[in-house]
């Protein structure tokens, strides 16, 4: 028997391992698995070179539990290891030169074991001991047991063992009991082995007999190990792709398409890439690519192999050229990683290019799905703009397709106004602004329907990147104000008649949370409605926009801020001013006179205080001004009132106002219900 201390700089190895190289414990299982699938590949390799002459069919790695033992057992029957190679890569642990290893690795764990072939050791995370029973391949080999408790010292001792292979039997710490639980193990064979090459052996298939699940004597193998993006494209049926996404991903809808990656230079790179059908929120659809390295699943945080926007794809990627740290977990930014990032980029903008061009139907069926990825690339990553403008689309209000370009053509004769601007009309919900389409269209517009969740941020993108080009919502203001053709014309109201109505209407508008109007009178056409109600298009893009970036929070906060716009031309709003004339001009007479008065009063007191500095007003001059300003306001308040009682009782007014909180979907609960008493009354 050999006793011996493993080849370490310090005595605290264990303790460290324990405390810090994994983030998460479970991963032991895949250390220990995929070093005995490595043991199958060698001895593979070794019977391909002609350096091993025995058989190689039956390759296999079985996991074992044994719960009133406490142990978990991994075996393989690869290339097992002589006391010597155990000696080499058991018990010598690279550390020579680091003599500072704890002070430099404790809070940077994460470094070791990708630098320093610390796998196995990850058995000692949940094992209190540690066995290993191994008989080499090579001929006359005498099988050994390693043992070691997790201290450094350790024992090498012959053994007996028939078959060549390995054995590693943990001895499960009393902290990690779940470990021995059967559907624990599933669960991490499941998750980390179900793609291995090697088949994987978990107890055996069970069946349904004399009123129970019994064993029966075939093994229970918990992997695929040809899984799909093993094999040549060729080869595969669509059926063949969806199965598999049935597999990965059990309640998902059927996946809009896939990409087959296979590459083998400049790097390594296989993988399959599905575009799923995305619902509504951004975020709940991450982490679905999985990430593997020679089919050992690695992790499901793939962002840095794959671009931002393409984390909303599923499927997945396997590459032994992707550098991984201590617990394959995390990658670490190289050129390789770069390169396998622009290469997967190019690969979907080539298969979008050619589903396109090959079948625009196709393309123009699965747009609607198809164009939250496009999108978010294209504000996410510059040069993907570049490769995707040929195949984005815009859709109308009536469901037509048009490429960039198309578009351009087809409403430049008509959507561009006085200044050579192209306005593109958009609506973001067809039911709720189906007057102002409506309204556009009658003027020969075309309205683009903008209803993702990144449409207005792309529009906003759009602005910067196509020429003299603006995007405006159809209810952003009057449709001849959109898209203005000529120089604005002058109200034909005077400023007092504007005035007044404004007042009028007003002194009635409802208050509503988080909302202000403000009233503006224009002449619109005698055809155009009395009342219409616009968002500035600034306002609202910029609150939309506060919901996707942090440092544009303050937007969300504000208000929403409404035009309210009468016209001056409709033949009830003529009348409404007209009626008010009449109702109030008695009343208003008296005030009018006296503030007018006030006015010219306040003018002269003004004109005299211009002609002198500052320190020359005497008191009696400043409070001769502070009193009549006060006596000037209080006069406008009693015109406000005497107009808001006028408006108070007009039902027309009220109507006027309703219908148009009404068309923006604003007019809610005891509102409504009293404006539909209101509307019976008035066709009585």
């Amino acid at each position: 028997m050999q006793k011996g201390n493993i080849g370490v700089t310090t005595e605290n190895i264990f303790p460290v391992i324990k405390k810090f190289l994994y983030s998460d414990h479970e991963i032991f299982l895949r250390e220990m698995i995929s070093n005995a699938v490595d043991a199958t590949q060698k001895l593979k390799t070794l019977a391909k070179s002609g350096d091993f002459k025995g058989e190689t069919d039956g390759l296999k790695v079985a996991v074992a539990l044994d719960k009133d033992a406490g142990t978990l057992t991994i075996s393989d029957n690869g290339i097992g290891m002589t006391a010597e190679e155990i000696d080499k890569y058991i018990n010598q642990i690279a550390f020579s030169g680091v003599n500072d290893f704890l002070a430099k690795y404790k809070d940077t764990a994460n470094a070791i074991i990708g630098h320093f072939g610390l796998g196995f050791y990850s058995a000692f995370m949940v094992s209190k001991k540690v066995e290993i029973l191994t008989k080499s391949h090579q001929e006359g080999a005498q099988a050994v047991r390693w043992t070691c408790d997790g201290s450094p010292e350790y024992t090498l001792e012959e053994a007996e063992k028939a078959e060549r292979g390995t054995d590693i039997i943990l001895h499960i710490d009393d902290d990690c009991k779940e470990f021995l639980e059967k559907n624990k193990i599933e669960e991490l064979l499941n998750k980390y082995c179900k793609f291995l090459p090697v088949p994987i052996v978990f107890g055996k298939k069970q069946e349904w007999k004399d009123g129970k699940m019994q064993d029966t004597e075939a093994d229970n193998i918990i992997n695929n190990v040809e899984p799909l993006w093993t094999k040549t494209p060729s080869t595969l049926k669509d059926e063949d792709y969806k199965e598999f996404y049935r597999t990965l991903y059990p309640m998902q809808d059927e996946p809009l398409f896939w990409i087959h990656l296979n590459v083998d230079y400049p790097f390594n790179l296989t993988g399959i890439l599905y575009f799923p059908r995305i619902q509504s929120n951004l975020d709940l659809q991450r982490n679905k690519i999985q990430l593997y390295c020679n089919q050992v699943f690695v992790t499901d945080q793939v962002e840095g192999i794959v671009p931002e926007f393409l984390t909303l794809l599923h499927g997945v990627i396997d590459s032994p050229d992707i550098p991984l740290n201590v617990s394959r977990s995390y990658l670490q930014s190289d050129a390789n990683v770069k390169k396998i990032s622009t290469y997967i980029t190019k690969k979907v903008a080539d298969r979008l290019q050619a589903i396109f061009k090959d079948n625009r139907e196709e393309y123009e069926q699965k747009w609607d799905d198809l164009k939250i990825f496009i999108n978010y690339g294209m504000l996410s990553q510059e040069d993907f703009y570049d490769r995707a403008k040929d195949f984005t689309l815009l859709k109308d209000t009536e469901g037509k397709y048009y490429t960039l370009e198309e578009y351009k053509e087809q409403i430049k004769e008509k959507q561009t106004d006085k200044d050579g601007m192209l306005v593109y009309l958009y609506a973001n919900d067809k039911v709720e602004q189906f007057s102002y389409i409506e309204t556009a269209h009658a003027k020969g517009y075309n309205v683009l329907l903008f209803d993702g969740q990144l449409d207005t941020p792309t529009a906003s993108m759009f602005e910067q990147k196509l020429e003299k080009t603006r995007f405006a919502r159809v209810d952003a203001d009057t449709i001849d104000r959109l898209i203005q053709k000529e120089e604005k014309k002058g109200n034909a109201l005077p400023e007092t008649e504007i005035e007044k109505l404004s007042q009028v209407f007003k002194s009635q508008l409802p208050s509503l949370d988080k909302t202000e109007f403000q009233v503006e009178v224009h002449p619109l056409g005698e055809e155009a409605a009395p009342v219409v109600i616009t968002q500035s298009e600034y306002m609202r893009r910029m609150k939309d926009m506060s919901r996707y970036q942090s440092g544009m929070a303050f937007y969300g906060q504000m208000p929403d801020m409404y035009q309210f716009v009468l016209n001056s031309d409709h033949q009830l709003v003529k009348r409404i001013l007209e009626q008010c004339t009449e109702a109030t001009e008695s009343d208003l007479h008296p005030v009018l006179s006296e503030m007018k008065g006030l006015e010219a009063r306040l003018a002269v007191l003004k004109q005299e205080a211009d002609k002198k500095k500052p320190e020359e007003i005497s008191q009696e001059e400043k409070d001769d001004r502070t009193n009549t300003e006060k006596a000037l306001e209080e006069q406008k308040e009693k015109k406000q009132q005497i107009l808001a009682g006028y408006a108070k009782d007009n039902q027309v007014v009220h109507q006027l106002i309703d219908l148009a909180l009404l068309q923006n979907g604003m007019l809610r609960g005891a509102a409504l219900n009293e404006f539909l008493k209101r509307s019976v009354d008035l066709i009585k």
